[in-house]
């Protein structure tokens, strides 16, 4: 089972995010987050500019989607699960798979590696599920499956949103900054239907 981890928790992020607000490929004035343009269709121009905030917001979030992705495939791979869960669990994997893709375009763009990133290490900040987390997911049945996914997507979307925040203060990319808020959105909705449906369990 492929399971991908995050390096920094939460908290690590926004101190990094603070202090390494830099541009990395900055085509304009050098000012972080002054220059979110007006279109948030990506072309040539738009998708080289970005900062720091905007590349480790696309690194970490890689990752944090598959994990997703590899939690709803469990879901949807069981017997006997709750319909609203398996349509969430869809839901959700319809959504990340193509928006994975899009980091992936905007790293190549940017002529970063996802492999030499700052991935890896064992800590699961930012929501991760831990090994131990996703095997226990794996083995689950029924109902008992179906709290473990909720519980542990409910952290999952909470450590994606916390990724997300800082992106929209001092991100430049505006395609990346869009993505933040559909993050942000999409997510805290979906936190708000996997509550009511832990409720009812």
């Amino acid at each position: 089972m492929r399971t991908r981890t995050l390096v920094l928790t939460s908290a690590t992020l926004i101190t990094t995010l603070l202090l390494t607000g830099c541009a990395q490929n900055d085509n304009s004035d050098g000012m972080a987050g002054m220059d979110h343009g007006s279109s948030s269709t990506s072309s040539p121009t738009n998708s080289a500019q970005f900062n720091a905030t905007d590349e480790m917001f696309v690194t970490m979030m890689i990752p944090h989607h598959e994990q997703a992705i590899e939690m709803a495939d469990m879901i949807l791979g069981k017997d006997g699960i709750d319909k609203r869960v398996v349509d969430l669990a869809q839901q959700i994997k319809d959504a990340q798979d193509p928006e994975i893709a899009t980091m992936q375009g905007w790293l190549q763009d940017w002529g970063i590696s996802a492999d030499d990133s700052s991935m890896g290490g064992m800590d699961h900040g930012g929501g991760m599920m831990s090994d131990e987390s996703m095997t226990a997911l794996e083995s689950a049945t029924g109902v008992e499956a179906t709290r473990l996914f909720l519980e542990g997507m409910i952290e999952h979307h909470n450590g994606a949103i916390d990724m997300a925040q800082p992106v929209i203060k001092g991100g430049k990319n505006a395609d990346v900054i869009e993505l933040a808020q559909q993050v942000i959105d999409g997510q805290s909705a979906e936190i708000t239907t996997m509550n009511g449906i832990l409720a009812s369990l």
